[in-house]
């Protein structure tokens, strides 16, 4: 696989993962009581703030397991979990939201973390950053490439709920979703794979 066609792949995985449209019901009823204007700016500040959370785990990847001692097995392992469950969460959504309960306007919590810089996103990029360090630039590339798209699918949420409708919306979310439990799999496998072969046990 190219360089590119890897970055393409990182960026569209952390796409499915910050799951921008299962994410614009939760936007559309927190931000329904501002204006347009104004509901478009803290869309964007959010997102802003989201990048900058995100960008410094990716660049603080190493460190961080350092600190706290994580094995790359283990955070394969935990990254599959979290990501399977993200997307069984896309597949099966939960009928109410409590998030969309907020009488203030929110402020990095919780759409720009948990919704958009959520557990999952911070998983991949630790393991990115740790996995491979020397492409920390592509990671980043990556990671901007799937925060551009997910800026412009919930700046353009309204349009986009009023095109689709909620059927449409959930049909391409549970897509997605049946998508990443492919991807989480392989990841907790690969997980499994290497603490195996740390134990010298063959796989």
């Amino acid at each position: 696989m190219s360089r590119w066609s890897e970055i393409l792949a990182i960026a569209v995985t952390l796409s499915f993962v910050m799951d921008p449209l299962g994410n614009m019901p939760i936007f559309q009823a927190i931000l329904a009581r501002f204006e347009p204007r104004r509901r478009a700016a803290i869309v964007a500040r959010e997102l802003i703030f989201a990048l900058a959370i995100l960008l410094g785990f990716l660049f603080a990847g190493t460190q961080i397991l350092k600190l706290f001692g994580l094995t790359q097995p283990s955070l394969n392992i935990a990254g599959g979990i979290l990501l399977f469950l993200i997307a069984l969460r896309m597949i099966f959504p939960r009928q109410s939201r409590d998030d969309a309960e907020i009488a203030e306007e929110p402020f990095i919590v919780p759409l720009a973390m948990p919704m958009v810089a959520g557990p999952s996103t911070i998983a991949i990029l630790l393991f990115l950053s740790s996995s491979e360090p020397e492409r920390i630039w592509d990671w980043c590339i990556a990671l901007v490439l799937a925060w551009i798209v997910t800026t412009l699918v919930l700046l353009a949420s309204p349009l986009l709920m009023s095109f689709l409708g909620s059927r449409g919306v959930r049909a391409l979310e549970r897509l997605m979703g049946m998508i990443l439990i492919l991807i989480a799999t392989q990841m907790l496998l690969n997980g499994v794979r290497d603490f195996l072969m740390s134990l010298r046990i063959p796989a």
